[in-house]
């Protein structure tokens, strides 16, 4: 994320990259920490759009799925503000999202994270859950690191299930996504069955020492929690919006450190997807 006095011009390439939903997000933190952020949306891995797993080779159907949602997402009226989605159903059904009759199971690999990243993360999933009314479930550490063409199955790690979303610290160093300003990268990965697309698994990928720093810095816990939240909600197939009273908008500052009319209401139709039990 990058901070600025006030709302900065989109540059070409952050519009062309904002539109179209492509899977992943990475968000620039500059030097300066207290008074805005724009975050800058990047392509991750295309390939992750593309995994097809069949029945012998690919996970147990239907696992933890039940017939009916776990939650129901909050109701909200219909806003004047923006909302986008990364995807949406090829047939212009709604977008493309992950089932709600499922939990979210997700894993850390809490390596070199910052004082105060936990508390970080409990708010984000927070936020976003109640926002969505999706269920997460936290299932502990991970040695797993992060990378660009992580598998969406890893039987041998994680049982014959899609694998959990990873959130890891990590740093340029390890992962090359970080380099520069790009506080954090995140999306999430979709498989189609039965010709409806649903979101199985995902990636959040943090970078330690500049939020560490962040959350030194006058205002750094508000900002920093809104950058988790904003790439979880990439996670969970929210795209950039042009509207400064978005939190998903590519620039925000201090004083639009939650959730918008606008990001509320695409949450809310995020957690409103299908039941997938073919998957």
């Amino acid at each position: 994320m990058k901070v600025s006095s006030g709302p900065a011009p989109l540059s070409a390439d952050a519009i062309r990259r904002a539109m179209g939903g492509p899977p992943a997000r990475r968000s620039r933190v500059p030097a300066l920490l207290t008074t805005g952020v724009v975050l800058v949306a990047l392509l991750l891995a295309v390939t992750w759009w593309a995994r097809s797993y069949g029945p012998l080779a690919g996970p147990a159907r239907g696992f933890e799925e039940r017939g009916v949602p776990l939650g129901l997402p909050p109701l909200v009226s219909t806003s004047t503000g923006s909302y986008a989605f990364l995807q949406t159903q090829d047939d212009g059904t709604g977008p493309v999202a992950w089932s709600p009759c499922r939990p979210i199971h997700w894993v850390l690999r809490p390596d070199g994270a910052p004082a105060g990243g936990d508390a970080l993360l409990t708010a984000a999933f927070a936020d976003v859950a109640a926002a969505t009314g999706l269920t997460f479930v936290a299932d502990g550490a991970t040695d797993e690191g992060p990378r660009a063409d992580r598998e969406a199955f890893q039987p041998d790690r994680y049982g014959r299930r899609w694998a959990p979303v990873l959130v890891a610290w990590s740093d340029p160093g390890e992962h090359p996504d970080l380099a520069g300003t790009v506080a954090g990268s995140a999306g999430g990965t979709s498989v189609v069955g039965d010709g409806y697309a649903v979101y199985v698994s995902g990636q959040l990928v943090l970078d330690a020492p500049q939020l560490a720093e962040l959350l030194t810095s006058p205002n750094g816990s508000a900002v920093a929690r809104a950058v988790v939240t904003h790439e979880l909600a990439h996670v969970v197939g929210m795209a950039h919006v042009d509207d400064p009273g978005q939190l998903m908008h590519p620039t925000a500052d201090v004083r639009q450190t939650a959730l918008g009319p606008g990001d509320r209401e695409g949450l809310a139709l995020l957690g409103a997807g299908r039941c997938a039990p073919h998957l």
